[in-house]
């Protein structure tokens, strides 16, 4: 299959659709962006690499970093964590506070925000302090992505922070049904600091490898979590990785995923590669627009889906 002719189609077939949707506005570093940006990386299990567009352009890679600190938390706290964290799909916008109040403060998932604060909180439990918990997150980024050049971007962290009082809600109301170990200020920081890692198509698809081969990098051999893990985190981001939005992406594109804020989506076809694309202007659920249309494409074009 020629992969770099099929990504040249789909690049021609989306350009009309790059005006449509509108960037991440409520984050004021994000707000910037120019919408009128594509990039699209596929990563094979021998390391070649398939790009189009501005795949060598940086950008915030927001809520896909929930992929990696549930990987974290899944590899140190095992069936343990689902004490504290669903893995249902919600249903409902990523940030609401209506569930988990009624859901007596468990989030639904760990890949919406209120799931993803209180696997941080996990995380910094474990890990002890807020510089090594974020180090550690940073150092994993490093490995599974082969690169160890990927940083936060404080600027994007800090207008997080400023901006954040929703989100600060969520862990207080998680703190509230003793669902929450540390302090509050404390794991929003760290929270915000792994939305805000910059990372560009080509870095992202590499870093999904590990999941598309049952935990296994199959580049350099290394093992990251159990085969059953990587399972149960392809099936979340099947069912959740894209908020209230995810049974349509199951339904259009069909392979696991996660989106973000910041215009990117990663995606997996197991056994074969990892998929990174990217497109800042969003639709009304906060998934890229073009970046799903991309991925459809992808999929009926290759017949590449997991059904």
């Amino acid at each position: 299959m020629n992969y770099q002719s099929i990504l040249e189609e789909i690049k021609e077939e989306v350009y009309p659709y790059l005006r449509e949707g509108k960037v991440a506005n409520y984050i004021p570093a994000l707000a910037n962006v120019n919408p009128e940006q594509f990039a699209m990386t596929l990563t094979m299990f021998d390391g070649r690499q398939y790009s189009v567009g501005q795949a060598d352009t940086l950008f915030s890679i927001q809520s896909i970093s929930k992929v990696f600190t549930f990987t974290l938390a899944l590899k140190h706290y095992g069936l343990e964590l689902y004490e504290r964290i669903g893995r249902e799909p919600s249903g409902n916008p990523f940030n609401s506070l209506v569930q988990l109040e009624y859901e007596s403060g468990k989030p639904r998932n760990p890949f919406i925000n209120a799931g993803a604060i209180n696997v941080t909180d996990v995380l910094l439990t474990y890990f002890k302090s807020s510089t090594s918990t974020s180090k550690k997150i940073l150092d994993f980024m490093h490995a599974i992505a082969d690169d160890t050049s990927i940083a936060f971007n404080d600027i994007v962290a800090e207008s997080e922070m400023e901006h954040g009082f929703r989100n600060l809600a969520l862990a207080n109301l998680m703190k509230s049904f003793n669902n929450f170990d540390n302090d509050v200020m404390e794991v929003i920081k760290i929270y915000f600091q792994h939305c805000s890692i910059e990372m560009n198509t080509k870095m992202l698809s590499r870093s999904m490898l590990y999941l598309a081969n049952h935990g296994v990098d199959p580049i350099t051999g290394k093992t990251y979590i159990t085969s059953q893990q990587a399972k149960r985190i392809n099936a979340v981001m099947l069912t959740c990785g894209h908020y209230d939005a995810s049974g349509d992406f199951a339904f259009h594109v069909g392979l696991p995923g996660k989106s973000g804020v910041g215009g990117g989506i990663v995606a997996v076809v197991p056994k074969m590669m990892g998929i990174a694309v990217w497109a800042p202007a969003l639709n009304a659920q906060g998934n890229s627009l073009v970046g799903t249309k991309a991925l459809e494409l992808f999929t009926s074009k290759t017949g590449l889906s997991i059904f």
